[in-house]
């Protein structure tokens, strides 16, 4: 029994004494790139732009990340997903963060071994279907043809939603969201059926997005935020408050426009913490002291990104709702840099 506990003592003052493996934080610096999982393509959240270069309210969670934790916002691999593909990904290491429109569960959490380290977006489920079909309700889609992404909570709630209504359907099986575009758009299903953000985003990408409608029944929470995996506190905490820095920052007043300004000093102590001209955060978590300040600047704060990618000015056309500050009514809140 001595020997026993005398070894599991060695092996404890070994891993203390430098043999454990390196954490993600390490693997990402030294590799001087984030691989961040994003989706194969949703406008508005994650997709190449013309000249290939990837832009969306996700994709600014990658780069803000990036940013943060190697001082370069375009330090980022984009690694396409699907609903299918996505945990795997990042359970095998192959990227580092998924930043991909994907629902916080717990079976997800628990189960699957992930940490999720905030919400960027409370959305719910939607129904879209051409207008000329005459629907004005999802109590009416009895018997529909329904194109489903595999994979995703989607498919349960789509399943649920139907049984409680005592309504049946039929599955039409897709993969990615340009398979459901392509497949919807060409009559091979009745309903499209996804995140309502996802629903505003691919009608936005329409020809005639008059010619379709979303209709006004949410059938779930679908409380959508990046993840890391379970195991690498620092890696999840470095995610968690990068997020909670852009939050913040619009609650604060912090703009891109005012951020050297600010950043000089202010008499708002908790500016000043998060901006790292005060105290000592950033260390904390392994990184220099401003940065939240690289973080914010390479996208703006959280408004501004909205704003800039699926805004009401934009094509998606989404109100900040529920995703709007908890000061203005929604359910945005980051808690206190101190």
């Amino acid at each position: 029994m001595k020997k026993s506990v005398f070894l599991g003592t060695l092996a404890a003052a070994a891993l203390a004494g430098g043999f454990a493996s390196a954490t993600t934080l390490e693997d990402v610096q030294a590799a001087g790139t984030l691989n961040c999982g994003v989706s194969t393509g949703v406008n508005g959240f994650s997709a190449p732009d013309a000249n290939g270069v990837w832009q969306g309210f996700d994709v600014a969670v990658c780069r803000a990340v990036a940013a943060a934790v190697l001082g370069d916002p375009m330090a980022v691999n984009f690694v396409p997903t699907t609903g299918q593909t996505r945990f795997t990904a990042l359970a095998s290491g192959e990227i580092d963060l998924l930043a991909r429109n994907t629902t916080w569960t717990f079976s997800r959490d628990v189960d699957l071994g992930f940490t999720f380290v905030g919400v960027n977006y409370y959305d719910g489920q939607g129904f879209m279907v051409p207008r000329e079909l005459g629907v004005s309700s999802a109590t009416e889609l009895d018997g529909a043809t329904v194109c489903i992404q595999t994979g995703t909570t989607t498919e349960l709630n789509l399943a649920d939603y139907f049984r409680v209504n005592n309504m049946s359907y039929e599955p039409v099986p897709i993969e990615t969201n340009a398979e459901a575009q392509q497949q919807y758009l060409a009559g091979a299903c009745d309903v499209y059926t996804t995140d309502a953000s996802g629903l505003a985003a691919t009608r936005a990408s329409f020809e005639t997005p008059g010619d379709h409608v979303i209709l006004p029944e949410i059938i779930s929470k679908e409380p959508l935020g990046p993840l890391v995996r379970q195991g690498d506190d620092q890696w999840a905490d470095i995610n968690r408050w990068v997020l909670n820095a852009l939050i913040a920052a619009e609650e604060l007043g912090v703009t891109s426009a005012n951020l050297e300004q600010m950043a000089a000093g202010t008499d708002n102590p908790e500016i000043n913490r998060l901006l790292g001209t005060e105290g000592d955060l950033g260390a904390m978590l392994g990184l220099s002291a401003d940065f939240a300040r690289n973080a914010i600047a390479a996208g703006g704060n959280y408004g501004e990104i909205f704003a800039a990618t699926i805004g009401e000015a934009t094509p998606i056309g989404l109100a900040r709702g529920l995703n709007a500050q908890w000061t203005q009514g929604g359910l945005i809140y980051a808690p206190p840099f101190r």
